[in-house]
């Protein structure tokens, strides 16, 4: 963690007023809701951008699908840091508190993307290699923060909700996602629609690197006025705050740890296939003239034999399919929140499990190429990722108990990123190529992951009615 992180976690960590509905509901909404939307919308803009312009600024060298490989592999390394920054996060928020660990990583990520929205390109002389270091390493850091803020917000909403009521103040956090993700692609929509392509190369994609700063100056004020929860208030109060974290955890909980692993591994794979995935796939071009045309543009040898079609859709078009297909996330993932308090977290997952399954196997069988058959692709992917990715903010939470609940629920969830969201767009891309521009391969990847998330969840008691505030361990 930063030295201006540490201070942060420090300085939050002062004591506060503690009493019983200290924090209001519209304070508890709007706290996690805007954390996650910054954390969301700070990824959203680097998985766009690394699709649209980052292989050719920093990789341009390189022939045009190593140059994409190599920007998804950076864009793996954040989730390669993100276990770290579970164990880093969880272990302050589960020794210092919620609050001081949320401040620390929202300044963190908001910072390192910043840096990202000033970092020369390296076609700048001298940045040659320097830059894609930098990248790598600012990517990082995005991943260590966002390995700490999911837990700390979902905590933060499910610790202060009322009786029966933590699976639908779960999901005020998982909004963050979709409202992230609609903010970062209609500023591209909207660069794509007044900057020419050069003018976009040359500095708007920066724009919403810089701008996240804005939103992360909103999102410490807020933040800075919470105070503690009951639940992790009683853990002081007892004594049981645990002096290593990460041990507690491995050595009392680590089927919880294995369980929320694979819970939560479908639900990454289909998001990120659905969206980095789909995108490249969707805007790459069907006609073996027009990759020719480009080729010899770009100075590159041309290969008839390794040419692979996509959907041939319009870029900006196809952002706005994006956006459209964001809408049905956001709602089911409202819709969700209902649907597994009422019949538990377990079997709603479970039933939604079987359509991601479902989905998978008819991925490139049902829906053939054009413009409408993608986007009824992109409805039917994103409704079942509101509805799988809803009810996560509470059942992960809940696998825990409240002295480890933060570092606990941050590993699981992070652990999951590693095998499931980062190869997912690489494995993707090496599958459709197989495929020579089928993408039934890319199905069954997504139905393989079901598979081992139902397994999961057939394992996994139901965790609705376990008491949060007295379910401390030794």
């Amino acid at each position: 963690m930063s030295t201006m992180a540490t201070r942060a976690v420090a300085e939050a960590a002062k004591p506060q007023n503690t009493g019983s509905g200290a924090n209001t509901r519209g304070r508890v909404i709007f706290s996690s809701l805007i954390g996650t939307t910054i954390e969301f919308f700070d990824f959203y803009a680097y998985a766009t951008a690394s699709v649209l312009v980052f292989p050719k600024l920093f990789f341009p060298s390189a022939s045009d699908i190593n140059a994409i490989l190599s920007s998804f592999a950076i864009f793996g390394v954040a989730f390669v840091a993100r276990p770290v920054g579970s164990i880093i996060f969880g272990h302050f928020g589960d020794k210092l508190g919620r609050k001081g660990t949320l401040v620390a990583s929202l300044l963190t990520m908001g910072l390192a993307t910043f840096f990202v929205g000033i970092l020369p390109p390296a076609t700048t002389p001298g940045w040659m290699v320097l830059a894609p270091l930098l990248l790598v390493v600012l990517r990082f850091l995005q991943g260590l923060a966002l390995g700490g803020e999911w837990s700390g917000a979902a905590l933060l909403a499910t610790e202060n909700a009322p009786a029966n009521k933590r699976a639908v103040w779960g999901t005020f956090p998982q909004l963050g996602a979709p409202i992230g993700f609609i903010i970062a692609n209609t500023m591209y929509v909207i660069m794509n629609t007044f900057l020419t392509t050069k003018q976009f190369e040359d500095f708007g994609w920066r724009i919403p690197f810089l701008f996240s700063i804005v939103m992360v100056a909103i999102g410490l004020y807020v933040r800075l006025k919470l105070v503690e929860s009951t639940s992790f208030q009683k853990v002081i109060d007892e004594d049981k705050v645990a002096k290593l974290p990460l041990v507690a955890t491995f050595k009392h909980h680590w089927r919880a740890v294995i369980a929320g692993t694979f819970i939560m591994l479908a639900t990454y794979v289909l998001f990120y296939l659905t969206t980095s995935f789909t995108l490249t796939y969707g805007t790459a071009t069907n006609k073996l003239e027009v990759a020719r045309a480009a080729a010899e543009k770009a100075g590159q040898k041309f290969n008839p034999s390794s040419f692979v079609p996509g959907l041939g859709i319009d870029r900006g078009l196809f952002l706005w399919m994006l956006i459209i297909g964001v809408v049905f996330f956001g709602v089911f993932t409202v819709v969700s929140g209902p649907l597994a308090e009422k019949y538990g977290r377990r079997k709603f997952l479970i039933w939604v499990t079987v359509g991601i399954l479902a989905f998978g196997l008819l991925w490139g069988l049902m829906f053939g190429p054009g413009t409408a058959a993608a986007m009824v692709r992109l409805i039917v992917g994103f409704t079942l990722m509101g509805a799988t990715f809803g009810p996560m903010a509470a059942i992960l939470p809940e696998l825990f108990p409240a002295n480890v609940r933060y570092t606990g629920s941050a590993i699981a969830y992070n652990l999951s990123s590693v095998i499931g969201a980062a190869p997912a767009s690489f494995v993707a891309i090496a599958l459709w190529q197989a495929g020579k521009g089928s993408t039934v391969l890319v199905g069954v990847y997504l139905a393989v992951a079901a598979v081992l998330t139902l397994v999961a969840l057939l394992l996994t008691r139901e965790t609705k009615d376990r008491n949060f505030e007295d379910n401390i361990s030794a």
